[in-house]
């Protein structure tokens, strides 16, 4: 791969740490944590709850992280608590409209890769729903729509982070046994798909090919097998190969142990994985105490439970690659 543009460049050092790993924390959820906050509290959740919640969790957290991903939404406030490390905001808009099929994105109505790159972004990153199962025309407009978003960040030399979350496109559950067979086919074709150079894609966010709760011989299995622990080692092996790429994996809201178990087996199965982009398995288990106790105590969570959390993460990211490597370069020094 020909070696990053200069403003590329800059963009991914700043939310890398000295070894040329991503260990970035994710806090740019939007819908799903105000509905979480108030199923806790019993109470709707307002704009200033999620932006006290996202200060917090970034003033805390970007201690131990090399970046920190906002959206532009409620997470302004917390981008400038974030101790000298790097930021990446969102760009599209939360969830998506469940009257259309498809689960197609949006972009947030008053922002633009320009807009959001003046407010401090040092990376942009877009989350798509993705299945390479989909019927062929919405997929169209999820490429076109990729294409563009990939053109805007070429044309401001910043990197583009795209992560895509796979669904069942017949409408089965995800949490389903089924599902589980069906998703390192799903992971495997998205980045086979996000890699090809027309979409200008300097980042993957990956979901980890498999279900952990389905992998036989983990801590995490349940009980109804998809695949033996072999079979989820080569999973992992094999998403590796659809691209040259740069990719980090997503915790997906799993818990903290689960993903520690999930970057243990990536570690084991010998992928070069380039870091992660790590959010509800650091701060999700706060959620219920910022919603009955409030940000005080919400802050002394952080500062003992979420902080192990974290280091947890970083300790697992040991066997994670420089990303730097996939430029065929041996130091970030190489690059310029």
């Amino acid at each position: 791969m020909s070696k990053p543009t200069p403003g590329k460049l800059a963009g991914l050092k700043a939310v890398s740490d000295s070894r040329g790993v991503i260990a970035a924390a994710a806090m740019d959820q939007r819908g799903s944590l105000q509905k979480s906050l108030a199923k806790e509290r019993g109470a709707a959740a307002n704009a200033q709850d999620l932006e006290e919640f996202k200060i917090n969790v970034t003033d805390v957290l970007t201690r131990h992280a090399s970046a920190i991903l906002l959206d532009p939404e409620y997470g302004l406030p917390a981008s400038k608590v974030r101790n000298g490390k790097g930021l990446l905001l969102a760009y599209e808009k939360t969830g998506y409209d469940s009257n259309t099929p498809g689960r197609l994105p949006d972009l947030l109505d008053v922002w633009s890769v320009r807009r959001l790159k003046e407010a401090g972004a040092d990376c942009i990153k877009i989350l798509l729903y993705y299945t390479p199962y989909e019927k062929s025309h919405i997929n169209d407009l999820k490429h076109a729509w990729i294409e563009r978003i990939g053109d805007e960040c070429v044309a401001h030399d910043i990197p583009f982070f795209l992560e895509f979350v796979g669904y069942d496109a017949e409408g089965g559950d995800e949490k389903s046994l089924a599902y589980a067979k069906k998703k390192p086919e799903i992971v495997s074709g998205s980045m086979a798909e996000f890699g090809k150079a027309r979409y200008n894609v300097d980042v993957l966010k990956v979901e980890v090919p498999v279900e952990m709760a389905f992998v036989e011989g983990t801590r995490s299995f349940k009980g109804e097998k998809a695949y033996t622990r072999a079979e989820a080692l080569q999973h992992f092996r094999d998403a590796e190969t659809m691209t040259h790429k740069p990719f980090i994996y997503l915790s997906a809201g799993v818990s903290n142990p689960v993903f520690i178990e999930t970057l243990e087996l990536a570690g084991e199965s010998g992928t070069k994985f380039n870091g992660v982009l790590c959010g509800r398995a650091t701060w999700k288990d706060g959620i219920p105490i910022f919603a009955t106790k409030g940000p005080k105590a919400f802050r002394d969570w952080l500062e003992t439970t979420g902080v192990e959390n974290i280091e947890n993460v970083n300790k697992a990211l040991k066997s994670a690659s420089p990303w730097y490597l996939k430029f065929g370069a041996n130091s970030l020094e190489e690059l310029g």
